[in-house]
């Protein structure tokens, strides 16, 4: 881009304007200039390289008069930028608030109590795996109150190649083939008898800003319990968790949206069967 970056932003018209809409996400008690302004902020993409006024009205619905009024707000305070060609850029503020929210920001504050969740709707052991190289690693537990149960501890490193945990990790990091392709449309992975003749379980990716892969819930547990009726039902609360995981670890869970989307239709079928 050949013009500089500048926090200055165009004279905002004097006029109020009626509104269109006070964005997609307002808050029912809320200020609307601010879920307005908000809605600016997060209409922009990952993929982004600058963005027009006109693009932003289409984009959240806003009078490009407002937009230019809450623009002035958002460019004083660091937190969009304006080109010279007049395109708009998230601003350095944006970042600073990220890095204070990593650093005040521990995985299992966010991830443990997403597994208690798990756990209680479905009664089994649920897991936290982390990739390291060419293994997976057990970071956070949380066992099911069953006696007999999948019997895995937190530091215990397991194989990539078998069970659910390990096929996420590798489809959702470098692998390659049908399989890897299925599991990252599906959004999840089930396994029976993988890893162990008797054991059964579900995985779904969980994603971070600090890296794209975080890590993978995974629900396991005898056979006798973990079958396929039981993950079935707990296909979308998984991939439910692992998008409320995601978006609070500031991760894109755009591809578990798009997961859980498609199965919807699905089970909205099997009711009707």
């Amino acid at each position: 881009m050949a013009s500089s970056r500048s926090s200055s932003a165009s004279s905002p018209a004097s006029a109020d304007d009626a509104q269109a809409v006070s964005g997609p996400s307002s808050a029912p008690d809320g200020v609307a200039a601010l879920d307005r302004a908000f809605a600016i902020l997060f209409a922009f993409r990952p993929d982004d390289k600058g963005v027009s006024l006109a693009e932003l009205a289409a984009r959240t619905g806003l009078y490009k008069s407002t937009i230019l009024r809450l623009i002035a707000s958002l460019a004083h305070h660091r937190m969009l930028l304006r080109s010279d060609d007049g395109l708009y850029f998230v601003g350095p503020a944006t970042l600073q608030l990220g890095a204070l929210y990593q650093r005040s920001l521990q995985l299992g504050d966010v991830v443990l109590p997403l597994m208690r969740r798990l756990r209680d709707a479905s009664g089994e052991s649920v897991s936290f795996y982390v990739r390291q190289k060419d293994l997976r690693v057990c970071l956070h537990r949380v066992d099911s109150t069953h006696a007999i149960r999948d019997h895995v501890r937190e530091g215990d490193v397991l194989p990539m190649d078998k069970g659910s945990g390990g096929r996420v990790l590798s489809a959702f990091g470098d692998g390659r083939g049908e399989l890897c392709e299925r599991i990252r449309h599906d959004g999840y992975y089930m396994s029976v008898g993988e890893r162990d003749a008797e054991t059964a379980g579900i995985s779904a990716p969980v994603f971070s800003a600090a890296q794209p892969l975080a890590g993978t819930f995974t629900l396991a547990g005898p056979r006798s319990r973990v079958d396929e009726a039981l993950m079935l039902r707990m296909r979308q609360l998984m991939l439910e968790t692992a998008i409320e995981a995601s978006e609070q670890l500031g991760g894109d869970a755009t591809p578990l949206r798009a997961a859980l989307a498609l199965l919807k239709p699905e089970k909205a079928r099997e009711k009707l069967r």
